[in-house]
């Protein structure tokens, strides 16, 4: 039932059982709540229909807010106090070429071109900033293009042609969302020329229902903004495991040898199976990790990166399992070794048997049916957004490099019969401070992101975070840690919340890079000192139960909380600071 709301979409499907799918989504429970906003410039009550099953099948339960037919500046702008009370976590504007009422006209000078260019942006511009004041995130739409044009092939180059007014329309939102936070363009330009202009708009249905793209576009069009909701509440994926033969190249290394493997620019089969790996490095490049699994002889498949043409080299790898285990231990090993859920990888494989017994061993990985046409394989990649990014920040960058780091901590921990021991070895040192606007971004990427060492799953928008750094009444805290191999980045947050001499800790994660490695007893420490500060004499803490945090579960006890509720999956507990004797051992503390 859900591959037909995976690449390639079974469109007819989707229209024809929406009922039927939302049913059996809804009994899967274990849903994230969260309140999405759509301000339409035209018709949008299907939109959201199809939004709703989209969400739910990536574990989100939306509770919407409709704007009235072509309000949505209105609503933003003059009816703000209404979004307010609905508070939203994202708002999606839906506008097109439609809501461009004033084209320029053959009169208009390059002057006159520029001043409507300038009044149509100001009008979004309110939009946004309005919209900005309830700490959501924002979703808009850009301009697809139109459908005929009475300048023919002018009309992209002519400053009187309205694909030109479109385009430069389509480079200042760009311009915009690259300054202003949390703006996110949903990129409708592109996605109409993928499907075809022809594809995506209707005269009928607009004339009709005044929906300004065609029925079969409307699931394409939810199946792109869902890639960008994921993406904003941390549901993306972070490891690409790959299969070697027939896979990353043509043919079969160990009976094949590597001068008869197929990779390069020889053949149109080389060609191909060269761009999947060059798509695969810039994957690579961005910070999302990759890693081999493989039936095959190691020598071997290590020897299919030695090729004179390959693109990608053993180095790029962060884990490399080639043996004759079945591929799914391997899997299961290299999330291990990574600190990451299962529901973090995908597993790409041309064998369709060895990609069936993945899937049906391991819960929650995602394993696309690519087929055995390695031209196609990064379609089901690049369509499905698995790896959709809402920013390119310097921590993805370096994610790889952190990673390649940890392999070396962890050869070098068989030296010592202590951990203990082995930890003093590493040399580490932390700095640890309160929230400041220069690591926002991996701040919220933190919190949207990290599941397993997280104790109540407490997710913050941009303008959350923006509004805790200035707030007194917040102790909030983040810490980088450092070692003998290098800096792992911002890696730990708290957050706690003080009411009269009591701080409640609203949220507590840890990445997965530095699991057992002391730096939640440094954080704790540094929080406490802080606590003492504000005057602050007892902590309560809480733990809310998910599918993903169970490690840390007795957290609190470990740190000398005492239990004072437990129910439901969820407990409390309280720590008097009076008496508090710092825990960290392992880890020296930087002040500037």
């Amino acid at each position: 039932m859900e591959d037909n709301l995976e690449y390639p979409l079974n469109i007819n499907y989707i229209l024809r059982k929406k009922k039927l799918l939302k049913r059996k989504l809804l009994n899967k429970g274990d849903f994230i709540p969260k309140n999405i906003a759509i301000l339409g410039g035209s018709s949008t009550s299907e939109i959201i229909n199809i939004l709703e099953i989209f969400l739910l099948k990536n574990g989100i339960k939306p509770s919407f807010y409709e704007s009235e037919y072509n309000k949505f500046y209105e609503e933003a702008v003059f009816n703000i106090d209404n979004l307010a009370k609905f508070n939203p976590d994202i708002v999606y504007i839906h506008t097109t070429n439609k809501n461009i009422l004033i084209y320029p006209n053959l009169k208009d000078t390059e002057n006159d071109v520029k001043i409507l260019l300038e009044n149509e942006l100001e009008k979004y511009k309110l939009v946004w900033n309005s919209l900005l004041k309830l700490n959501c995130s924002i979703i808009q739409n850009n301009f697809d293009n139109i459908v005929d044009r009475s300048l023919g092939n002018l009309d992209f180059s002519d400053i009187h042609g309205q694909t030109f007014f479109i385009n430069q329309l389509n480079n200042a939102f760009s311009e915009n969302a690259r300054v202003i936070e949390n703006l996110y363009i949903n990129d409708i330009n592109y996605l109409s020329s993928y499907l075809g202009l022809k594809n995506w708009f209707d005269r009928v249905l607009w004339y009709q229902a005044k929906y300004a793209l065609s029925m079969s576009a409307i699931p394409e069009l939810v199946f792109n903004i869902t890639k960008i909701i994921n993406s904003i509440f941390g549901q993306t994926k972070k490891c690409l495991v790959l299969d070697l033969d027939n896979t990353c190249w043509g043919g079969v290394i160990g009976d094949d040898g590597l001068d008869k493997i197929v990779i390069g620019k020889n053949s149109a089969l080389a060609e191909a199976f060269t761009s999947f790996q060059i798509y695969v490095n810039e994957l690579k490049k961005r910070g999302i990790a990759i890693a081999v699994s493989s039936k095959n002889d190691i020598d071997n498949a290590k020897e299919g990166f030695r090729h004179p043409e390959t693109v990608l080299e053993f180095s790029d790898f962060v884990a490399f399992k080639a043996n004759w285990d079945e591929k799914y231990l391997n899997i299961l090993d290299i999330a291990s070794e990574l600190n990451i859920g299962v529901d973090s990888i995908v597993f790409i494989d041309d064998n369709p048997m060895e990609r069936d017994l993945v899937s049906s061993q391991i819960h929650k990985i995602t394993v696309p049916n690519i087929g055995e046409k390695i031209e196609k394989f990064i379609d089901y990649i690049d369509k499905n957004g698995y790896f959709e990014p809402t920013n390119l920040i310097d921590e993805d960058i370096h994610r790889n490099k952190y990673y390649q780091d940890n392999n070396q901590r962890v050869l070098e921990k068989a030296n010592f019969h202590s951990y203990d021991d082995f930890l003093l070895s590493l040399n580490m040192s932390a700095s640890i401070k309160t929230f400041s606007t220069l690591h926002v971004d991996r701040i919220i990427q933190l919190t949207n992101k990290t599941n397993q060492f997280n104790l109540t799953s407490k997710k913050y928008t941009f303008g959350e975070i923006k509004s805790l750094c200035l707030n007194k009444d917040y102790i909030k805290i983040y810490g980088k840690l450092f070692d003998k191999y290098g800096d792992n980045g911002v890696v730990s947050l708290i957050i706690g919340r003080i009411q009269t001499s009591v701080c409640h800790i609203d949220l507590w994660l840890m990445s997965c890079r530095v699991f057992k490695r002391g730096m939640e007893f440094a954080m704790l420490d540094e929080f406490v000192n802080q606590c003492r500060g504000q005057k602050v004499v007892e902590i309560r803490g809480y733990y809310f139960k998910t599918s993903k945090n169970k490690m840390v579960s007795k957290l609190y006890e470990k740190c000398g909380f005492k239990l004072i509720e437990l129910s439901d999956g969820k407990s409390s507990w309280v720590l008097k600071i009076k008496n508090y004797k710092n825990i960290n051992k392992t880890i020296r503390l930087d002040y500037e």
